[in-house]
């Protein structure tokens, strides 16, 4: 057993299955007790996976009167103003609503909510986690103490469903607890490899009425196989308009939160289309696993990046438009979710109804089988080649030789796909009378993959070189008191700290491991470093944190009763990030300077250490999105500018970047002291990245293949400000509050810079010029919480 396995089976723990919910079915489970339980306290507990979104989802209800005590359930939306806030309702009004909000359809979390009205603390009657955390209400009305509340009465109890109102996605390990209000302890726990929150078994007594649904039996749909109780009391749940019939309609699914090795496709996390980057024309209905599309021919993306591996998933046709649609394949991930030229611009290849094979926008192979309804095309792509070959029907088309593609002996494909860019995922298009579903194998495939393929999960996805982020870069917050203190918590000694004051105005401070813990620059600012006298701002880089002293030069370091936020990072190659120091002489060729990444970076910052004789000493940052001479400046909001006289006019490499010129302009003076701090992006752990906006709060969706910590933006087109954000002051979405590094203003937000942090992602909700301007070019930078493959939504 590898240790990812290890990590989410618990010791061996593992949920095998999941049951889909499809409103569109009026899919529910119900039940009546035979007779009240407790109904001053209990805990509900759950694994969620949700699917759609832009309307209210009922979780967990009991509906038995008009009357509010009679009335109580759990779902995201209705009296709240977004369907995706998580409230608990009595029959009228909310009694609770989340400050976060919830719309991640790309991993699991877990949910619990616990009551106890016998609590003279009105406050502790009841509390709602969130993958072990409780969670703020932005409004709450509590119930009176040993109040008798809806649930647990003689009355019918729904798990989807209320009134009318239905669940879209998908739930496993469903606990409920008669007679203890529990916190999420007793049915999860903080993995020690990754730090992220992970399912156990829950080991206590149920009461009454309790029960435990984990869906794991398929082999019908009453109440003793799909909705059977598996706590032991026979509290059975009978299941309505779900079906565990092979193909597309099948909802009893291994999409799990535990992935693991089954001897078949695997169980995990699986891939399902992504309604966070799609056109506003196309839907995902059924868990996001079928496709309908508008009267033009949209690529549509997967929720898990292809960018190394062997894979396999087939597609069945439903309709289709008696021409080229629909057409399945691989799509890379800067394709534009708008274009309609035909798929012009998808950036892969694409097998169409017609028997034509189409790169690119262009047509490169014809003849093939064509396909219609009932129709099942398989793909398989190789990412680590870039190979492609489909199949209909079982049997692989002829590839580019004339011969049939063989998959397994890696030959004979219809064409491949550059791996040079970052990506690839499932790909699909259609017009409005084309209609498909899509099969990564959550559910049984209708064909054997081909040797070495296997199905899209979290399981089968390789394992990080990094499990968990937080021991290379971290963001840490505290309160300064003007007097010495401590600042641990970090799992590094950390070799940068980027310090801001987020209260007041006041300087951005850089300190670094190389220069020493007295040099100090301000990335706002033009200035030369300064120089803290001993005992004052940064005192030491320590083990596992940092030491300040009183106040000096920056009130971003430990300026009292300031809420200051400082960034950190290890330097190594493991996480790619490096300090250079070097010393300029004027060369106006251009300059090497060696670096130890091993891989070219895809991003520097290089700044003068000390006063220049000629020219502005900016900082200049270089993206791995720009050409040779292209620039920013990190203390300016001037838009990306070129010269030849940048950067040695040369791209980095692996070991080397490079510098020319006599001014300070191009951080090359003659004698002078500079430092550079260079990043290479590591896969599942940074990400640098741009995008074109939108002008829309549905901005565009940044596929980085993890759950981000720190992001900074900047639009490259334009002169508008840096912008930084992150997990610690937003620990839940939306994530809005920003800072920004070319300038010493304080903290700002409040719905104004609007953005998701997804287990895969950001996912843009502002219109901001400065963020999501329509057809204005922008580069982020990001770091991970957590990888992908770990990740939990939340």
């Amino acid at each position: 057993m590898n240790p990812a396995q290890f990590w989410f089976q618990s010791g061996g723990y593992r949920i095998s299955r999941s049951l889909r919910f499809n409103s569109a079915d009026s899919a529910y489970l119900n039940r009546t007790p035979a007779s009240a339980g407790n109904r001053k306290t209990w805990t509900w507990s759950g694994w969620v996976k949700r699917s759609a979104f832009g309307a209210i989802n009922s979780v967990f209800e009991c509906r038995a009167a008009t009357n509010d005590s009679q009335t109580f359930g759990i779902e995201f939306g209705r009296f709240a103003t977004s369907e995706n806030y998580i409230g608990i309702i009595l029959h009228t009004y909310y009694l609770a609503t989340t400050n976060a909000q919830f719309r991640d359809p790309s991993a699991w979390f877990h949910l619990v909510v616990a009551l106890d009205t016998t609590q003279a603390t009105s406050t502790n009657r009841f509390k709602l986690y969130i993958n072990g955390v409780e969670q703020a209400f932005s409004s709450v009305t509590y119930p009176s103490q040993n109040a008798d509340l809806g649930i647990n009465q003689a009355a019918s109890h729904n798990i989807g469903n209320s009134n009318g109102v239905y669940f879209n996605g998908y739930l496993t390990e469903v606990n409920f607890i008669d007679g203890q209000a529990l916190t999420p302890s007793s049915f999860g726990e903080t993995d020690t490899i990754t730090g992220v929150w992970k399912p156990k078994k829950y080991a206590g007594t149920y009461g009454t009425n309790g029960f435990y649904l984990n869906f794991s039996d398929n082999s019908g749909t009453t109440s003793t196989t799909l909705g059977k109780d598996s706590s032991g009391n026979g509290n059975n749940w009978t299941p309505n308009n779900f079906s565990v019939t092979a193909g597309s309609g099948n909802d009893s699914m291994i999409d799990t939160p535990t992935p693991y090795a089954d001897g078949g496709n695997g169980r995990g996390n699986y891939a399902t289309w992504n309604p966070l980057k799609k056109n506003s024309g196309v839907s995902f209905p059924n868990g996001n696993l079928d496709f309908s599309g508008p009267g033009s021919a949209y690529p549509v993306f997967g929720n898990i990046a292809m960018t190394t591996g062997k894979w396999y998933w087939e597609n069945l046709v439903n309709s289709n438009d008696g021409g080229d649609y629909p057409q399945f394949g691989v799509v890379d991930l800067s394709a534009n979710e708008n274009d309609s030229s035909n798929l012009g611009a998808f950036r892969a290849i694409a097998y169409r109804r017609s028997g034509v094979i189409r790169k690119e926008g262009t047509d490169i192979l014809s003849g093939r089988p064509t396909f219609t309804n009932g129709d099942v095309i398989s793909v398989a792509f190789d990412a680590n080649t870039g190979k492609v070959w489909f199949a209909k029907n079982g049997t692989w088309v002829n590839g580019s030789s004339g011969s049939a593609g063989d998959p397994a002996a890696g030959t004979n494909e219809v064409g491949s796909v550059s791996t040079a860019i970052q990506g690839y995922v499932a790909g699909g298009g259609g017009y409005s009378s084309a209609t498909f579903s899509i099969n990564f194998g959550q559910r049984s495939f209708a064909y054997t993959p081909p040797s070495g393929f296997a199905a899209l999960n979290t399981q089968n996805l390789p394992e990080p070189s990094i499990k968990k982020p937080s021991a290379y870069m971290d963001v840490k917050l505290y309160s300064g008191t003007n007097a010495s203190q401590s600042i641990t918590g970090l799992g590094f000694s950390p070799d940068l700290i980027w310090f801001k004051n987020r209260t007041g105005t006041a300087y951005h401070g850089l300190f670094d491991s190389v220069r020493g813990r007295a040099a100090g620059l301000s990335s706002n600012v033009t200035d030369a470093e300064s120089t803290s006298s001993a005992g004052n701002d940064l005192v030491s880089f320590d083990a596992n944190g940092f030491t300040l002293g009183p106040v000096q030069n920056w009130n971003s370091t430990n300026g009292s009763g300031n809420s200051i936020v400082a960034w950190c990072w290890d330097e190594s190659a493991t996480p790619g990030f490096d300090i250079v120091t070097y010393t300029g002489n004027a060369s106006n060729a251009a300059r090497s300077v060696a670096h130890s990444l091993g891989v070219a970076p895809k991003l520097m910052i290089t700044k003068g250490r000390e006063a220049q004789v000629t020219g502005t000493d900016n900082w200049l940052v270089w993206h791995g999105s720009f050409g040779a001479g292209d620039f920013l400046s990190l203390n300016t909001t001037s838009a990306k500018s070129t010269s030849s006289s940048y950067w040695g006019n040369t791209v980095p490499t692996s070991s080397n970047f490079y510098v020319g010129g006599t001014s300070s302009n191009v951080h090359n003076e003659s004698s002078k002291n500079y430092v550079a701090y260079l990043w290479s992006e590591v896969a599942n752990f940074s990400r640098f990245g741009s995008y074109v906006g939108n002008g829309s709060s549905d901005g565009p969706f940044l596929h980085c293949g993890f759950r981000p910590a720190f992001v900074i933006f900047k639009s490259s087109s334009s002169g508008y400000d840096w912008f930084m954000f992150d997990n610690r002051r937003d620990p839940e979405n939306v994530v809005d509050l920003a800072l920004f590094p070319n300038s010493s203003s304080a903290e700002s937000g409040g719905s104004t810079y609007m953005f998701d942090f997804t287990a895969n992602g950001i996912k843009i909700r502002n219109s901001q010029l400065n963020l999501n301007g329509n057809g204005n070019t922008y580069i982020f930078c990001a770091w991970a919480e957590a990888p992908f493959k770990y990740a939990l939504a939340r």
